[in-house]
C-alpha cells in the first residue's frame, strides 16, 4: 500500500533540466552510498570526450536527451519487423514506458549547501511513490534494464562523444570475429561503438536498477569476454551502472580502462575525420558510413511515422541551416527555445498569409530558410518524433533493400513463417531465430557496396521530393505552424523529439 502521506501531487511545472551525478573510476567497486548527494562534483568537460580525471561530476541535461537515448539503443530491429511495421509503435511504447512509469524529478537540497556548479538545475531524477511502496520486483527488473541501456547510452553518446552504439549480438566490429560475438554461449558486453576522437572502438556493458558491486563485477567479467575477443584494436572496456533505489536520487557509476592497440577498421566511407567531437549526422552528406549507420539507428522512428494512418501525421518547420543544430557539449540535441535561427524562420512563416494546406506551401517554406520535418505522436506515449524527408528518403530506400534480402533469406519470407506450436521445443526455435538473423545480417554486409550508393542517391532525391511522394498514403501532410505552449521541442540536423511540459514524469517523493 502507499502510505497516505503520499498525497496526489500535481507534477512539478518546469523546464526539463536535470543533473545526473556520475561518479568515474578504473574498475568496479562497492556502490558509493550517498556520496552521489555530498561529493563536491566537478564540472563536465567543455569537449564531448572520456573525461581525464576519475571523480564525481555533475552534468545537467534534459529528459528530451534521456528520451531521445531510450528510442535508440538497443538491436536493430529490422529483421523482426519487415513483415509488422506497425508494431514499430508497439516497440518505441515498451522502451520509453517504464520510464514515465517509475522515474520522477524533485528538486535536490543539500544538508550542508554548497556553491552550486555552474548551469545545475538542482533537479534529479528519483523513483516515483509507484515504484517506492506498489511495484513487484518482477516490474523493477524490467525498469533496470531500460534504465541501464538508457542511461549508457545517454552517458557514452550525449555526454562522451561516442558514434553509434550496436548490439554486439549483430556481430560486433569486425567481420571476421563476428562469429565469436554471435555465440551466444560467451559472456559479453551488450554494446558497441567507435569514438572517432579517440580512434578506439569502446565495448559498453549496462546495469540498472539497485545495482550492488555484485553485479558490476559480473558486468565486468562480460566486458573482460569482449575484450578477449577484440584485444588486437585499441578499445575501452565501459561499465555503466545506472543506480536508482527508493530514497535516493538516480546516478551513475562509470567503471572503465583503455588497451592500446591496433587503431580500428576503417570506415568504409572514410570521410569522417579523427579527432573532432561530432555525431555520424555532422557528416551524412560525405560519409556513406555516417549514412547508412544513421539511417539504420532510426529505421524505428521511420517505420513508426511510415505506418501511422494520415490524420495523425503533421510537418513541423525547422531551420533549413543545420549547423545551428549540431552537437552541444552535453548533448545531441539542440532544445528549439535555444535554435534562434528555427524561432527567427517560424516568427517569418506565421506572419505572411501561407495556410497549412496551401499547395505552395513548399516552395515558400524553402524560400525563407524552412525545412519541412515529418512528425507524428507514438500512441501510448508522450512523445512526438519525426525526420527530415531526405532522411525519411534514405530509410525509405534501405527499407526497401531489406525487404529484398528478406526474399532471399529462407525463413524470413512472407510464405515461410512458421507458426509455433504449443509444445515446440523453445531453445530449438531459439535457435531457428538465431540462424535466420545470422544470415539475414551476413547478406546484409555482403550486400552493402551495392545498397550504399543506392541509399546515397535517395537521401539527395529525397531533399527535393514531396512528402506525398515519399509516404505510402500520398497524402502531404499540414505544415503545423500554431505556436503551442508548453510544447518542449528538440532536433539534430535530421531528427526530431517533442513532449509536452506536463508530460514530464511526476515528483518522485
Amino acid at each position: 500500500m502507499i502510505p497516505a502521506h503520499v498525497n496526489d501531487a500535481p507534477p512539478l511545472v518546469f523546464t526539463d533540466s536535470i543533473d545526473v551525478p556520475v561518479l568515474f573510476r578504473d574498475g568496479p567497486d562497492s556502490r558509493p552510498f550517498k556520496q552521489w548527494r555530498t561529493a563536491v562534483a566537478l564540472p563536465w568537460p567543455s569537449n564531448a570526450a572520456f573525461p581525464e580525471h576519475d571523480g564525481w561530476y555533475l552534468p545537467t541535461t534534459t529528459w528530451r536527451e534521456i528520451l531521445k537515448a531510450a528510442t535508440e539503443v538497443g538491436r536493430d530491429v529490422t529483421p523482426n519487423l519487415l513483415h509488422v511495421p506497425q508494431l514499430a509503435h508497439a516497440e518505441l511504447v515498451a522502451r520509453v514506458a517504464p520510464l514515465y512509469a517509475y522515474i520522477g524529478m524533485h528538486h535536490f537540497v543539500p544538508k550542508k549547501p554548497k556553491k552550486p556548479l555552474p548551469g545545475s538545475t538542482g533537479r534529479r531524477l528519483t523513483v516515483n511513490a509507484v515504484y517506492e511502496h506498489a511495484t513487484e520486483q518482477s516490474a523493477r527488473h524490467a525498469l533496470g534494464y531500460r534504465l541501464g541501456m538508457t542511461m549508457a547510452e545517454w552517458a557514452c553518446r550525449s555526454l562522451m562523444g561516442l558514434g553509434q552504439t550496436q548490439h554486439i549480438e549483430d556481430g560486433g566490429p569486425d567481420s571476421a570475429l563476428e562469429h565469436l560475438f554471435k555465440n551466444p554461449s560467451l559472456k559479453l558486453p551488450d554494446l558497441w561503438g567507435l569514438h572517432d576522437a579517440e580512434n578506439a572502438y569502446w565495448l559498453i556493458e549496462a546495469k540498472g536498477g539497485n545495482v550492488r558491486v555484485k553485479r558490476l563485477r559480473d558486468g565486468w567479467i562480460q566486458l573482460e569476454g569482449g575484450s578477449k575477443i577484440l584485444g588486437a584494436y585499441a578499445h575501452r572496456r565501459v561499465l555503466v551502472g545506472a543506480s536508482v533505489q527508493p530514497g535516493g536520487d538516480l546516478f551513475l557509476t562509470v567503471d572503465h580502462d583503455h588497451h592500446p592497440g591496433s587503431p580500428p577498421l576503417p570506415h568504409p566511407g572514410g570521410k569522417i575525420p579523427p579527432g573532432a567531437p561530432s555525431t555520424p549526422e555532422d557528416h551524412l552528406g560525405e560519409d556513406d558510413d555516417a549514412l547508412m549507420g544513421t539511417a539504420r539507428a532510426q529505421m524505428l522512428t521511420f517505420l513508426a511515422l511510415r505506418s501511422a494512418t494520415a490524420s495523425r501525421l503533421r510537418t513541423v518547420a525547422l531551420s533549413s541551416d543545420r549547423t545551428t543544430r549540431r552537437r552541444r557539449r552535453d548533448g545531441l540535441t539542440t532544445p528549439l527555445e535555444n535554435d534562434e535561427a528555427t524561432l527567427a524562420a517560424r516568427t517569418r512563416a506565421r506572419g505572411a498569409a501561407i495556410g497549412a494546406d496551401d499547395p505552395n506551401r513548399y516552395e515558400w517554406a524553402r524560400a525563407i530558410g524552412l525545412d519541412d520535418f515529418l512528425t507524428c505522436r507514438i500512441p501510448g506515449t508522450e512523445l512526438q518524433l519525426g525526420m527530415s524527408r531526405r532522411l525519411f528518403a534514405a530509410c525509405a530506400q534501405l527499407h526497401r533493400e531489406d525487404q529484398a534480402i528478406a526474399e532471399r533469406t529462407p525463413g524470413m519470407r512472407a510464405e515461410d513463417r512458421v507458426v509455433v506450436e504449443e509444445d515446440a521445443d523453445e531453445d530449438a526455435e531459439l535457435e531457428r531465430r538465431r540462424t535466420q538473423g545470422r544470415i539475414f545480417r551476413e547478406q546484409q554486409e555482403d550486400a552493402r557496396p551495392r545498397i550504399a550508393p543506392r541509399v546515397r542517391a535517395a537521401y539527395e532525391q529525397g531533399d527535393t521530393e514531396r512528402w506525398n511522394q515519399l509516404l505510402p498514403s500520398a497524402q502531404e501532410p499540414p505544415l503545423d505552424l500554431t505556436e503551442h505552449p508548453g510544447l518542449l521541442e528538440a532536433a539534430t540536423p535530421e531528427t526530431y523529439l517533442a513532449l509536452r511540459q506536463e508530460d514530464l514524469p511526476q515528483r518522485g517523493r
